[in-house]
């Protein structure tokens, strides 16, 4: 290919690397599927957080948390409230100004910016100031928070902020469509971040065929298990064997209904005669439990945070016929910060940008393949004072709230049952895994946004860091445990 490739970045919310298909055959994921078996298929992808704000935040900038300043989820500044229709204030309530959280740092879309991209999006942003396209985008249609109802979704569509009654994956894959048909001028970036499969999973909310589809599913993939002593309440737990299989059910539908509007993106590029000259990237922001360990939500799932392979392990494939290999199965660990070195490297830029950022790219396993490798460092992840560090074979986790640290052995323990932490068989790797892990966050951090001096719940990020330690997270913790005892 003498040019540049078209690119179409698919992004999904809480999907974890267990939910397709390819991982778990009850899934019904045909396209994705196929993506995977055509494409190259990361099977130890992770997250920079396991929470969506704060990775998404890694992907765009390839910095850590701690050289962001987005630690949770952004409950505050996605929009300025005074530029609302006066019917939409009050279902905003935690919004007043919009805030740019990433002003001025280097990002993605300046890398291709750089390189002569046009660039569209289509679907969640939740990265602050939802409402404001950013420079060089000649699509801009957003959801302006991060979650929102599946059938009236509070969105920014052709200049205006208003509810949709369109099912909202639907009204997401419409405009990715129509923004394909419409030929963009090329090379271009496509970037449909769709909010599926993340809660709600009412069945009310959601496709009567998707859901259909499950009507006979024994939903065995992980059976049911007592919930988490630490599990929090505000996402839908599965508490019940009935309840699990409902909330199940209304999961993979969402996933399935993805899965559909993937297989209209590549018939929209075959029609358009692009699919030649295009590079698809399905990805999804954070992982996600749905009873693992006991747990149901993501790393805010319980508190203090979680860090277990199921919260931070995310689905990644990158698909492009004579750009990347076909068929090939990638076992090295790969990471969110990983993507802006990788990008960089494929167009030919510097890589540094003048700041040391963490990832490696990982260009050669898309196009040459390479043998198992230890990366310069393992894959890191933070939520606030809650870090981990990862290797191929262990993992540690510094729970910096209560002191709760955890050492797996992944090798013998990949489902990670048994804390090795404090054992004096596990001495030397916890010295080592610890050693590495203070020298990276110190090398990473950027002053003020030190995730080791923040103090998010869980609940939210109300406003920006502009002082190490500053308190701008919503205060609301409240177990699981102790919601039960409320009525219903």
């Amino acid at each position: 290919m003498s040019r540049l490739p078209n690119i179409v970045f698919i992004l999904t919310d809480d999907q974890g690397a267990w939910a397709i298909g390819r991982e778990t055959p009850e899934i019904v994921t045909p396209n994705i599927d196929r993506l995977a078996a055509e494409g190259t298929y990361f099977r130890n992808a992770f997250c920079a957080s396991p929470v969506c704000s704060p990775a998404r935040c890694s992907i765009v900038t390839g910095r850590l948390p701690s050289a962001h300043g987005v630690h949770d989820w952004l409950r505050g500044g996605n929009v300025d409230l005074s530029a609302l229709p006066p019917a939409m204030r009050p279902f905003l309530p935690d919004d007043s100004v919009a805030v740019d959280y990433l002003a001025g740092m280097p990002s993605v879309f300046d890398a291709l910016r750089g390189a002569g991209y046009h660039l569209g999006l289509v679907g969640k942003w939740h990265m602050g100031d939802s409402m404001r396209p950013r420079p060089g985008f000649e699509e801009w249609t957003t959801l302006l928070r991060g979650g929102c109802l599946y059938k009236h979704a509070d969105v920014f569509a052709g200049g205006q902020a208003r509810f949709i009654d369109q099912y909202v994956t639907d009204f997401f894959t419409d405009n990715a469509v129509r923004w394909i048909d419409s030929r963009p001028k090329e090379p271009f970036l496509l970037s449909l971040h769709y909010t599926a499969p993340h809660t709600p999973w009412a069945h009310e909310q959601h496709r009567e065929d998707m859901l259909r589809l499950y009507d006979d599913c024994p939903f065995a993939c992980h059976p049911f298990q007592p919930v988490h002593p630490d599990q929090v309440g505000t996402c839908e737990v599965g508490d019940t064997e009935e309840r699990r299989r409902y909330l199940l059910k209304g999961y993979y539908a969402a996933i399935s209904a993805v899965d559909e509007g993937v297989g209209r993106v590549m018939e929209a590029l075959r029609r358009n005669g692009l699919s030649e000259d295009t590079v698809v990237v399905f990805a999804g922001d954070n992982g996600m439990n749905l009873g693992q360990h006991g747990v149901w939500g993501k790393g805010n799932g319980t508190y203090p945070m979680n860090m277990y392979d199921s919260s931070v392990k995310v689905p990644f494939i990158v698909w492009g016929p004579g750009l990347v290999r076909q068929g090939a199965v990638v076992d090295n660990l790969v990471s969110h910060y990983d993507i802006l070195p990788t990008l960089r490297e494929f167009l030919g830029q510097p890589t540094g940008e003048g700041e040391p950022l963490p990832g490696e790219s990982f260009l050669k396993e898309l196009t040459e393949g390479r043998p198992p490798v230890d990366r310069r460092l393992c894959v890191l992840d933070e939520y606030g004072p809650v870090r981990m560090i990862r290797s191929r074979t262990h993992k540690l986790v510094f729970e910096g709230i209560r002191g709760g640290h955890q050492l797996y052995d992944l090798i013998a323990d990949p489902g990670e049952t048994v804390n090795h932490f404090g054992e004096p068989a596990y001495a030397d790797v916890q010295r080592a895994l610890m050693a590495e892990l203070d020298a990276a966050f110190a090398e990473y951090t950027r002053a003020p946004f030190s995730g080791a001096k923040a103090a998010p719940t869980g609940s939210g990020q109300m406003g920006p860091i502009t002082r190490e330690g500053e308190d701008v997270f919503h205060p609301e913790i409240v177990l699981f445990s102790e919601r039960r005892k409320d009525p219903y």
